[in-house]
């Protein structure tokens, strides 16, 4: 991580707030510390804050808001915060129904790992996952954090139609497709919940970067219940607050 991040010029409405040349933890957090912030102070001119890996692009207008008077409130907050503000740690339980046609890789994940479908799941379901940024398709959330036993290379051939929902593992990676899309990645399993919700203009996303994801297996029964629920709107994600987050 840079001692002090990178500011870079991406044309003439955006600067990128770069704060690491690999992906890390720490740096994450700090970005995510910087965007809680300005978000907070709600700067006059600032449209957009996109958090990737390592970065944080700012986009904004440039008719309310010059690149320069951008640049000094950015270091002003960044002085600000130290590098020390930490945030509650936001979960989502994701409820998944594993193998069988909600996981048609699940074969050849236990054929890579050498473990049976059972381990997988233990092993999936059995840590936190933080969500270092969306991206792909609206609502596509990366995540970090996969045992490194479940570690499986993305599919030779990419599938033209995954269903919105499906849990997945590609090299280290897990993370689940929102919307219905081609692919790569393993899938081990489904989620009944909607990822991607493009008429709730409040949040549109259910999960957000800097959030953790918790998979919690469940029944093709519950599974249906659930998605029932969720289709007729009577169904709220669980979440839990905790501390010491990122």
């Amino acid at each position: 991580m840079y001692s002090q991040p990178k500011l870079l010029i991406s044309g003439d409405s955006c600067l990128v707030v770069e704060f690491s040349d690999r992906i890390e933890m720490e740096a994450n957090s700090r970005l995510q510390n910087l965007r809680r912030r300005l978000a907070d102070i709600s700067i006059e001119g600032i449209r957009e804050l996109v958090p990737t890996y390592r970065s944080l692009s700012i986009h904004y207008d440039p008719i309310k808001l010059v690149r320069e008077k951008l640049e000094t409130a950015i270091g002003d907050v960044i002085t600000d915060l130290g590098g020390t503000e930490t945030a509650d740690k936001r979960v989502l339980i994701m409820p998944v129904a594993y193998g069988g046609n909600y996981g048609p890789d699940m074969a050849n994940v236990s054929a890579h790992t050498k473990l049976d479908e059972a381990e997988i799941i233990k092993r999936h379901t059995a840590r936190d996952y933080y969500c270092y940024m969306l991206g792909f398709t609206p609502g596509f959330s990366y995540l970090g954090g996969l045992d490194e036993t479940l570690a499986a290379p993305r599919l030779k051939t990419p599938r033209t139609l995954i269903p919105a929902g499906s849990v997945g593992i590609a090299g280290s990676q897990t993370g689940a497709y929102s919307i219905d899309s081609p692919g790569g990645w393993q899938l081990v399993g489904r989620t009944p919940l909607k990822l991607f919700d493009p008429e709730n203009d409040a949040s549109p996303t259910l999960i957000d970067a800097g959030d953790w994801i918790r998979f919690r297996a469940i029944t093709t029964d519950e599974f249906e219940v659930i998605q029932d629920r969720v289709n007729n709107g009577a169904y709220i994600p669980e979440r839990t607050i905790e501390k010491g987050g990122c």
